[in-house]
């Protein structure tokens, strides 16, 4: 009984344990799942994040790339647009300026035939009294006079042709005057355009080169012994070598700028090697010189391509080159030589011209100056038959003849040539003597005006080309302001030389002042 109750009990642990074991099994299943879950969910929404956040850098790349495009399409429209709007601007100038061209050309075609009209009308008006002149003297002869019709006729022509001879005189003269008038204007806009348009940079040329030495111990290496190596070059170049105390600087002095140019490059290269004695100095001399004709051609290129013409000879070339090398008064004769064939050009395209021919002139007019001392005659002739020689046209030689007015101008080519080379030199600050001698004028022109009585101040303007004399009102009246522009206009006239003329305006002035308190 024991035994079995025993078994019973132990049966029924049995079941106990096994009952409460499966469901803790089954409890940690459950939790087990459920932790698997979590973590599904949990890699899930990493994931998910994950994959959001690549969404959003995807989108804001594809928008950062989008406002990029926009931006450089945009960019690209308003670029389009503003060069657009310049062109239109440009058009719409353009056609400003040829409206106003074509208003001032109707302009002046109106007031031509206005003029032309008055005439017509006056010369009918004189013909119809010509007409009844002859009819009533052609009576009155007949009347008084025993004369046949035949010789009254005779004399009344002769008289009416000498009336219309004088009143022709009067005519030609009127109309002379007109184009005169007409003809300066107009040539003064064809010189002031052409100015405008041309600007060429230039410096005054001097007579010496100064080569820097890197101390001055070098100075006594450059003298040598007793002086030998100085003389060896100034033998070699013909310039002279000035050593004085200026510091590690030597000074090389002569007016022919080719030789002083070819002693400067061998002193550099000298002082570089080191090596300087007799024997090295003719050596690199001789080298320089070489160099320096291949320089003078590229130069003369340089130059001719500048200018804009071709088909030049080569010597012709060689020649412009070495004008580098050339000035007049201290102005380099290169850059005159081209600041006169811009001039030309511009002013001979006003004038409806062709500039190539315009600007070859100008390039080759001083080609003369270029060449050396021992040919004899003037540069202009000297200049007129290396053209020649060189199968220049006839323009071209005829205007290089003519552009000192040594013969006589053949062409329009001949007379713009004189008109620019004069602008050319002229202008002050172009040539040293012109400068000074052009300060001087104009002090010499107020020094003149101020010596007379009742004269306060005056002021030489318009490049000396007008005096305005300021008078004192108390001590010159109205007429004597007349007499006294007269007497200043005679006194200049023979203490002074000037090209042109010059005009003198006397100004009188009355102030009255009060103050009102």
């Amino acid at each position: 009984m024991v035994t079995l109750l025993i078994y019973i009990v132990v049966a029924l642990v049995s079941v106990s344990a096994g009952y409460f074991f499966r469901r803790y099994i089954a409890e940690r299943k459950i939790q087990d799942a459920e932790a698997k879950a979590r973590v599904i969910l949990e890699q899930a929404a990493k994931e998910a994040q994950d994959k959001r956040r690549e969404a959003e850098l995807e989108a804001k790349d594809l928008l950062y790339k989008m406002r990029q495009e926009f931006e450089r399409q945009t960019q690209d429209r308003r670029q389009e647009i503003a060069g657009l709007e310049k062109r239109l601007a440009q058009k719409e100038e353009n056609i400003d300026r040829r409206l106003d061209l074509l208003e001032k050309k109707e302009k002046e075609f109106e007031l031509r035939q206005e003029n032309i009209k008055r005439q017509e009308e006056t010369l009918k008006s004189k013909d119809n009294q010509l007409l009844a002149l002859i009819a009533e003297e052609k009576e009155r002869l007949q009347k008084i006079s025993s004369l046949s019709a035949e010789e009254a006729k005779q004399i009344l022509l002769n008289r009416l042709n000498e009336e219309l001879n004088n009143e022709k005189a009067v005519l030609i003269k009127r109309q002379e005057e007109e184009v005169r008038s007409t003809a300066d204007k107009k040539a003064r806009e064809v010189i002031s355009l052409a100015i405008q348009r041309c600007s060429v940079e230039h410096t005054v040329e001097s007579t010496i080169s100064v080569v820097n030495l890197p101390n001055d111990e070098m100075k006594g290496r450059v003298i040598g012994r007793e002086g030998r190596n100085i003389r060896a070059l100034e033998m070699a170049t013909g310039v002279d070598v000035i050593i004085d105390d200026t510091p590690e600087a030597v000074t090389l002095s002569c007016f022919d700028t080719v030789r002083r140019e070819i002693a400067r490059l061998s002193l550099e290269k000298l002082i570089g090697d080191g090596r300087i004695h007799p024997g090295r100095i003719e050596e690199v001399v001789e080298k320089v010189k070489k160099e320096m004709e291949e320089k003078i051609r590229e130069e003369g290129e340089r130059a001719v391509f500048d200018v804009g013409i071709t088909s030049l000879h080569p010597e012709i070339i060689k020649l412009i080159g070495r004008l580098k090398y050339r000035t007049s008064f201290g102005q380099n004769a290169l850059q005159h030589s081209k600041e006169v064939a811009f001039l030309l050009g511009a002013m001979a395209s006003e004038l409806g011209l062709d500039f190539k021919i315009a600007r070859r002139v100008g390039l080759l007019h001083d080609i003369g100056k270029a060449v050396d001392h021992q040919v004899e005659g003037t540069h202009a002739k000297i200049g007129a038959d290396l053209a020649k020689k060189y199968n220049e046209s006839a323009e071209v030689i005829g205007a290089i003849e003519a552009h000192h007015e040594e013969a006589e101008p053949r062409t329009l080519y001949a007379v713009l040539a004189v008109a620019a080379d004069a602008i050319s030199a002229s202008r002050p600050g172009a040539r040293r003597e012109t400068l000074e001698t052009y300060i001087k004028r104009l002090e010499k022109l107020e020094s003149i005006a101020n010596v007379f009585k009742g004269v306060e101040k005056s002021y030489a303007i318009q490049a000396g080309r007008e005096i305005r004399v300021i008078v004192q009102p108390e001590r010159i009246s109205d007429p004597e302001a007349v007499n006294l522009a007269r007497d200043i206009r005679k006194k200049i006239e023979e203490g002074m030389e000037y090209p042109g003329q010059i005009k003198v305006t006397v100004i009188r002035e009355t102030r009255a002042i009060e103050y009102a308190k």
